[in-house]
């Protein structure tokens, strides 16, 4: 992970995530569709079908915002319960619940420590949250704990293509037009932050040993739409 100064780090890092993200709640969802163009809805029906948990599976929703992933998670028939730091995230994904779009409880809580016993949970679901995280060695010791033996994590991030001429584009395309984009439509501070975020993500196959060091099997990693997002899966060793 960075050690570079421009960026939060430990508790400081933990009240710039949560203030950044109670800022842009209110129009999170309208700036995810557009700046995507929609590609996120398909990183996550994808991340929820990787998981390939039967009917009725609890599924924990980490870092769940307002409510996207456990949205999808509750169409293919499982049990979700939605876990963020940010309250105003928590208090945006409330126009879902009154509308009776989303049925799963949302819970205010920190990924690395969560309030729920060992092994009780089949799956665990994060959409673009791992490098918001201050330690995900942490993170990934608090997954080997939660998820049950056979249990299967899935884990949506950013990532850079791998194609020269893509990544040049990708790098102006997420460094400049989505701060413009997002400080006219949100908050331009928060939007300015999340590309510099991604200097917090180790490489892919660090990642990958980390999960492997903490218990996880089958760890998988692929790279979605040209290589602008990632997926990394494990299952819980028996």
């Amino acid at each position: 992970m960075s050690s570079d100064s421009a960026l939060p780090q430990g508790k400081e890092k933990v009240a710039a995530v949560r203030s950044m993200f109670d800022a842009i709640a209110p129009r999170y969802d309208l700036l995810n569709r557009l700046l995507t163009f929609g590609m996120d809805c398909r990183w996550r029906r994808r991340s929820v079908r990787e998981l390939g948990l039967p009917a009725g599976s609890r599924v924990l929703d980490l870092a769940c915002g307002t409510g996207d992933l456990c949205r999808d998670l509750e169409a293919a028939g499982l049990s979700p319960v939605g876990f963020d730091l940010s309250a105003g995230m928590l208090q945006a994904a409330q126009k879902y619940r009154d509308s009776g779009k989303l049925q799963a409880p949302m819970v205010l809580g920190d990924a690395l420590c969560l309030p729920v016993p060992a092994e009780s949970a089949d799956g665990i679901t994060c959409g673009f949250a791992l490098r918001n995280v201050v330690d995900l060695d942490e993170l990934f010791a608090e997954l080997a704990r939660v998820v049950r033996p056979a249990g299967r994590v899935s884990l949506l991030e950013v990532a850079e293509p791998t194609n020269l001429v893509l990544r040049l584009g990708h790098r102006l395309y997420f460094g400049k037009v989505i701060p413009l984009v997002g400080g006219l439509l949100s908050d331009r501070t928060a939007y300015e932050y999340l590309p510099k975020s991604v200097a917090y993500m180790p490489p892919a196959n660090e990642m990958l040993a980390l999960l492997a060091g903490h218990g996880f099997e089958a760890v998988s990693h692929v790279l979605l739409s040209g290589g602008i997002a990632q997926l990394i899966t494990a299952t819980r060793k028996s």
